[in-house]
């Protein structure tokens, strides 16, 4: 997914897949053949399940679903989540279970491999009839209607088709609600959060590892003995990563040469940044499901012998899986801002200048750079609150529970730019209280990272605009995979 989504591999419809389509295509067309009454082929949606539409009415159904629901609110979505969107609706369509036909699979297929990407307003979704505003959106870009990015700018999606010449879907029985009952909006933010995440819990150990030269920290509490004795995997791993960080450092210290222990944010770095790790394994595992999963309702079981409705739209497993997600970043970020405080106060820095400043007093420093962590952290803790304990009734309460699992997803998405934006600031403090320490006493690993982070943010040598220096950090930590840190932990010399 990660190639896809970053790398544009080109994607390709299995042959197995087709069959299964074009199977459960067939039994839909019977259905509207014989007059057979059957949820959301020829009944209206959602409290009007119980109206009967004619079979001259059919195609108008669908024309008349997709742009009712087109009800997207506010900002779009990311170019990348409308893209990841688009392959993972693909996907759960091609497991044979939803009546569309093929040949508008083939045209989301097309999408993907030339970059047609739908802009998909990111509110409006209560993730349960699925994600029926977002996936409305996606869906009007295959009938000729919505817009596609192009760059930054947004263009009428006629347009689009009209450069490819190759004219828009027309939606037949049941293919405008097979587009729109699922919970892709909500996994691919899912998706996409899931990635930064698993970058960004990386980069704060490396980052908290300079703040440890920068502080004389104590490496003896990452002793293997430690971490194997409590038994999380995720724990010992963290503190395996930390000591590889930190090999060769002249700055670290042994319990007892300058104290006995260090605080929590220090010394507890693996039972802290190991347990966001375990639930960024629990996310995982939900995401890995989901982007396989058939989604939508009703479903067409058993070779088109059953016809059931059901509720895999809901999005509770994603809703709780955000929430959760959530949590574990928000406390990295937490963490983070705690070594921050360490590395400006002069009563905790080590003989550091208080607040980093050239000139203390005159000049005041990093003082607000730990002040905007703190705003950061605590701007967290609000979006945290789960999005997944709300419910409000819809369609005269037939849908009488939802998930709002895709509030919980963007909000998720929310905390991880923060949380991004914290740990710069404390890579900028601690590239600096490192300098005042030597950075020729450094790891050879760190080494590398700090001369990276100088090429982006110049010493502090006098007062300026920081808010320059913590998007320059920013977008340098964005930018970076956790291929190349992957590649670390199981190769170290190759890093």
């Amino acid at each position: 997914m990660r190639a896809i989504l970053y790398q544009n591999e080109q994607i390709k419809i299995d042959d197995c897949a087709k069959e299964n389509v074009v199977k459960s295509r067939k039994v839909v067309e019977q259905i509207v053949e014989a007059g057979h009454t059957v949820y959301g082929i020829n009944t209206g949606f959602g409290k009007f399940s119980d109206v009967s539409i004619n079979e001259s009415d059919v195609h108008a159904l669908q024309l008349h679903l997709i742009r009712s629901h087109a009800c997207g609110i506010g900002e779009p979505f990311e170019e990348v989540v409308s893209r990841a969107m688009v392959v993972l609706r693909l996907n759960a369509l091609l497991k044979g279970f939803s009546g569309i036909r093929l040949e508008v699979l083939e045209r989301l297929a097309y999408m993907v491999n030339n970059r047609i990407h739908p802009v998909i307003p990111q509110q409006g979704s209560l993730g349960a009839s699925g994600d029926l505003a977002p996936l409305s959106h996606l869906a009007l870009v295959l009938i000729g209607e919505g817009f596609v990015w192009d760059g930054d700018n947004q263009i009428p999606s006629h347009k689009v088709w009209e450069k490819h010449n190759i004219s828009p879907i027309v939606l037949e029985a049941k293919e405008g609600l097979a587009l729109i009952n699922g919970t892709q909006a909500m996994t691919a933010q899912g998706v996409i959060n899931w990635l930064e995440s698993e970058t960004l819990a990386y980069q704060c150990e490396w980052i908290a590892a300079m703040t440890m030269e920068a502080l004389y920290g104590i490496t003896d509490a990452f002793h293997p003995a430690i971490h194997e004795a409590r038994g999380y995997p995720e724990q010992v791993k963290v503190a395996k990563r930390m000591l590889q960080w930190l090999e060769g450092s002249q700055l670290v210290t042994k319990q007892g040469e300058k104290r006995v222990q260090d605080a929590y944010s220090i010394r507890c770095i693996p039972q802290i940044h190991g347990a966001s790790w375990q639930v960024l394994s629990y996310v995982k595992e939900k995401l890995e499901i989901e982007m396989n999963a058939a989604t939508d309702n009703p479903l067409i079981l058993e070779d088109g012998k059953e016809i059931i409705s059901g509720g895999n739209f809901h999005g509770q497993p994603i809703a709780f899986a955000m929430d959760f997600l959530k949590v574990a970043i928000a406390e990295l970020a937490n963490v983070s801002e705690r070594r921050i405080e360490r590395l400006v106060n002069p009563h905790l820095n080590e003989g550091l200048p208080p607040f980093l400043s050239p000139e203390p007093g005159l000049q005041s420093g990093a003082m607000i750079l730990q002040y905007a962590a703190a705003s950061l952290v605590s701007e967290n803790k609000t979006l945290a609150h789960p999005a997944s304990v709300d419910s409000i009734p819809s369609s005269a309460n037939q849908e009488d529970h939802v998930s709002m699992g895709t509030i919980g997803a963007r909000h998720a998405n929310q905390i991880i730019q923060n949380s991004r934006k914290v740990i710069a600031i404390e890579a900028i403090c601690a590239v600096q209280g490192v300098e005042y320490r030597g950075n020729i006493h450094m790891s050879p690993l760190l080494k590398n990272k700090w001369e990276e982070i100088r090429g982006i943010v110049p010493s502090i040598t006098e007062d300026r605009v920081f808010s320059i220096d913590i998007e320059k950090t920013h977008t340098f930590l964005k930018k970076e995979t956790a291929l190349k840190f992957q590649a670390f932990e199981n190769n170290r010399n190759k890093f």
